[in-house]
């Protein structure tokens, strides 16, 4: 596996969460991935009046793994995964992600994406054990 720099990721967390749109809870969110194919994408969270659209730090992070101009499923057999994540808090300390976006990171990582969170570095497996994925449709 790739070696990953953690401090890193985590300064590219702390770097994208200042770029935020949290004007209603002011909790802005930055997430940082390294990727199979060696880019470090990035997401924040971008909130909306109408609270249930808001985006969080990684659904913002998953679209700029396609959106930076990786190659989709069509053009290329192996789309990029994400191999390891951070997420931060306004002060960049690690936060764990919520239930949605762990569903989110397995479909883009799998169970191995190794997570950075409040408690240490683990697979996401520790945090979505028994996950739905793409090989039960």
């Amino acid at each position: 596996m790739t070696a990953i720099d953690w401090p890193a990721l985590r300064a590219a967390a702390t770097a994208a969460m200042k770029r935020a749109y949290a004007p209603y809870s002011h909790f802005p969110v930055g997430a940082a991935a390294l990727t199979s194919d060696g880019r470090i994408v990035t997401g924040s969270n971008v909130e909306n009046a109408s609270y249930g659209m808001t985006l969080c730090a990684e659904c913002s992070l998953v679209s700029a793994l396609y959106g930076a101009g990786a190659p989709s499923d069509a053009t290329f057999p192996t789309p990029p995964r994400l191999l390891a994540v951070s997420v931060v808090d306004a002060s960049g300390a690690p936060l764990t992600p919520c239930g949605r976006c762990r569903q989110l990171l397995h479909e883009h990582g799998g169970p191995t994406l190794q997570l950075e969170t409040t408690t240490g570095v683990h697979p996401l497996s520790t945090y979505l054990p028994d996950a739905f994925g793409p090989e039960y449709l």
